[in-house]
């Protein structure tokens, strides 16, 4: 077996820092690491709100939570709230964490579905500390002395602003041996028998070579498209919204969740930071123009702009392979899916760690680029799905682009699943999918599909019991929430940014 050596990381920005960090970090000094990167290209910086699993990250990295939200001028987020996607005036949280209690083996939404149908008109949401704490504007770590209460099940991620995220992770990377250079990749070298790329030559003439390249160059793929030509499988006849524009506005409200709000084409993104607020419009070209676009956008925000809104363009969808011959893609050079989850970050963090799970010899065995790519598949399709989930299960009829994406087809693995759950309320996480069965129950739920019967199990559990037990839940989540800080308040006292 001979060892890799060299690894060459091609773009800066999340992905690139991401990589660099998470490598220098598990493997010690063991390669040659470089990043090459051009402040004149800059990063897309879009996406800033994530999901729980970047926590898994940041512990393998070591890096102590406080000063991490210190250093991105960070916020915690507790979930998403949508607002107008089942029809104008629905709003509902997807919260992380568990819903409630189950009772022996079935999940609380079951026994919720009995009381709904015998006339209860309480939210699901009122069952989860997650869901309930949102609209409070409370927030609090979970108390991991207290795991019975549903204060130890509290589940957060963070709001970040994406850009200082990459500058702290540069830093942690170059104490850690990566070397950076500035500049611009003119032309990819590779080997005329294999088709491995062997080198990239920079616009001033240097010739850097590696064994292992890792495209972090965005949408345009420099290596994995532009040398390899490996191809893209576009999902834009299930995701339509293709443009997005963004500004950024002074911070107003400090509320703990993202805020995912529909319009006319598409929907309208919030983000609070501690330094200002994120905001952006995802829309479809084909239904709206990005003059309307824009307007609607900036109509809608809490203060005045900034700074000048940003126009995007994207196709959603993934590369064919994420890794061809030597090539490993991460983040948007492995393909988009639109910001709507928060699984930006998420898909760069999976990349690295799958890569550093699978990363070969220099003999480059085939059968790890396999799985590699197998489970890459696996995993934004499954994203897809439930992205596309929010789309089509909607009873909004009022513009072209809602009725639309009501009326379309979807692929057969969410049909499956939407039909499984419109019988009884049942849903299975499958493999090792991102999203587990609670946030499919959420946004099933919450996009307006209710099964049309409960689990047959429930019945064992008398009227009386069964109201009784839900009672019991909501109370002992309103009497948490009530003792809980304010978001503003908690953030001031345990990592507050530099004034």
């Amino acid at each position: 077996m001979q060892q890799l050596r060299r690894i060459l990381i091609v773009g800066g920005g999340s992905a690139g820092w991401m990589t660099a960090a998470l490598l220098a970090r598990l493997f010690k000094g063991l390669y040659d690491i470089r990043l090459i990167e051009s402040e004149e290209i800059g990063t897309i910086g879009v996406g800033e709100a994530t999901i729980p699993a970047i926590k898994t990250y940041n512990d393998l990295l070591g890096l102590d939570e406080n000063e991490f939200l210190r250093r991105t001028q960070g916020s915690f987020k507790l979930g998403i709230e949508f607002v107008d996607w089942l029809r104008p005036g629905s709003r509902y949280v997807h919260g992380f964490g568990v819903i409630g209690k189950n009772l022996e083996w079935l999940r609380l939404h079951q026994f919720w579905l009995k009381q709904r149908a015998a006339g209860s008109t309480v939210p699901l949401d009122a069952y989860s500390i997650n869901t309930a704490a949102p609209p409070a504007h409370k927030f609090m770590r979970a108390r991991t002395d207290m795991p019975a209460s549903p204060m130890g099940q509290i589940a957060h991620a963070f709001h970040i602003d994406a850009g200082l995220y990459a500058r702290f992770l540069r830093d942690y990377a170059e104490a850690r041996g990566v070397r950076r250079r500035e500049g611009r990749v003119a032309s990819v070298q590779q080997d005329g028998t294999t088709g491995f790329v062997r080198a990239v030559a920079m616009d001033d003439g240097e010739v850097i070579e590696a064994d292992l390249f890792v495209d972090c160059s965005g949408f345009r793929g420099l290596l994995i498209e532009g040398a390899l030509s490996t191809g893209y499988e576009d999902w834009s006849h299930w995701l339509p919204c293709d443009r997005a524009v963004a500004v950024v506005s002074p911070r107003t409200d400090f509320p703990p969740y993202t805020r995912a709000t529909a319009r006319p084409a598409g929907w309208q993104w919030r983000i609070p930071l501690q330094h200002r607020t994120g905001n952006g419009h995802v829309y479809s070209s084909r239904h709206m123009d990005d003059d309307t676009a824009e307007r609607i956008l900036l109509v809608n925000l809490d203060g005045d702009p900034l700074v000048a809104p940003r126009r995007l363009r994207f196709t959603t969808g993934r590369r064919k392979l994420a890794w061809n011959r030597n090539v490993v893609a991460v983040g948007l050079a492995a393909g988009f899916i639109e910001p709507l989850e928060s699984t930006g970050l998420h898909l760069i963090q999976s990349a690295v760690i799958r890569l550093v799970r699978l990363l070969p010899d220099a003999g480059f065995d085939p059968a790890n680029i396999d799985e590699y790519n197998r489970q890459t598949q696996f995993e934004y399709e499954r994203i897809r799905d439930f992205v596309i989930l929010h789309y089509k299960a909607t009873e909004r009829d009022d513009t072209a682009f809602w009725r639309h994406v009501r009326d379309m087809d979807v692929p057969d693995t969410l049909a499956r699943k939407i039909a499984l759950f419109a019988a009884n309320g049942r849903i299975f996480r499958e493999d090792e999918e991102l999203f587990a069965e609670e946030s499919w129950i959420q946004v099933l739920i919450g996009q307006g599909i209710l099964p049309r019967a409960h689990d047959p199990l429930v019945d064992v559990r008398s009227p009386a019991d069964v109201a009784a037990y839900l009672e019991n839940i909501r109370g002992v989540i309103d009497k948490c929430v009530a003792l809980m800080p304010t978001h503003a308040d908690y953030v001031a006292k345990t990592c507050a940014a530099p004034a």
